[in-house]
């Protein structure tokens, strides 16, 4: 692949993401991480983007829309399904720690009735609660990607390092035998401070992510406690999840049935 077709596929898929690791890039374009840190240094001398610690982000994205946004659109139904699954489990007053998902933020929607305690380091969660008057919510600071809504960095990762959580609602791009993956490298340490933190973790995905293993890998299936999804596992991961001692809740398949929780 030439230079310049490198350059532009790396503009529209920041066009996409916003920010994106030097890895996450040189995947998309199959070309070094040398390679994409000089097309990065031409592209920052062109303007249309900013080197970051271990990355790029987009200078003037095409449209004002939080990229969030755009990202909440897809499997919005399985993320519904998720959501209730996933705040039955929390116990009333517990403190919550919630990342930046789209997938936590469908938990969000359903936890206010619980009175937690929020700790969190996405903006549209912390709007979320920004009126809720029996929801306390602790908003980690940090340095903030425009549109995304996620606060990162070294700050956000000492602030939840002094903090002590119940449970910890994740979200991930993807899950396999191997352990669980993120599509973004640059969310990785604060998604492992936030682990750090607290007694239970629970991951939020749909079965879209199932076998699915992206940029960066997140943790080892062991660290997770329960995997909350919106249909059964299948047999390429479920003899993993279970050596690993993972508790999965999803709905019953059979519509016919009550609509508890199915546990396995």
């Amino acid at each position: 692949m030439q230079a310049e077709e490198r350059q532009k596929r790396i503009e529209e898929y920041l066009q996409q993401v916003e920010f994106a690791s030097l890895e996450e890039l040189a995947e998309q374009v199959e070309a070094s991480v040398s390679t994409v840190r000089r097309d990065v240094g031409l592209l920052e001398t062109g303007g249309s983007v900013r080197r970051t610690h271990g990355g790029a982000r987009l200078v003037n994205p095409r449209t004002d829309e939080f990229v969030f946004n755009a990202r909440d659109t897809h499997q919005l139904a399985e993320k519904e399904v998720i959501g209730r699954l996933c705040a039955d489990l929390v116990l009333p007053g517990q403190t919550v720690i919630i990342d930046a998902g789209t997938t936590a933020f469908h938990v969000a929607r359903y936890l206010e009735p619980k009175k937690p305690q929020i700790i969190t380091n996405s903006l549209p969660v912390a709007n979320l609660f920004a009126s809720a008057m029996m929801v306390e919510t602790i908003v980690t600071g940090g340095v903030l990607y425009p549109r995304l809504g996620v606060l990162v960095g070294p700050v956000a990762v000492e602030t939840l390092g002094q903090m002590h959580a119940d449970v910890a609602i994740m979200g991930a791009g993807g899950i396999t035998g191997d352990g669980v993956f993120n599509s973004h490298a640059l969310l990785i340490d604060i998604q492992r401070a936030m682990m750090r933190a607290a007694r239970k973790v629970i991951l939020c995905l749909d079965h879209t992510k199932f076998g699915r293993r992206t940029v960066a890998r997140l943790c080892d299936l062991a660290e997770i406690d329960v995997l909350v999804t919106d249909a059964p596992v299948g047999p390429e991961i479920a003899p993993a999840l279970d050596a690993a001692g993972i508790e999965v809740t999803h709905p019953r398949p059979d519509p016919s049935e009550s609509p508890l929780p199915e546990t396995r």
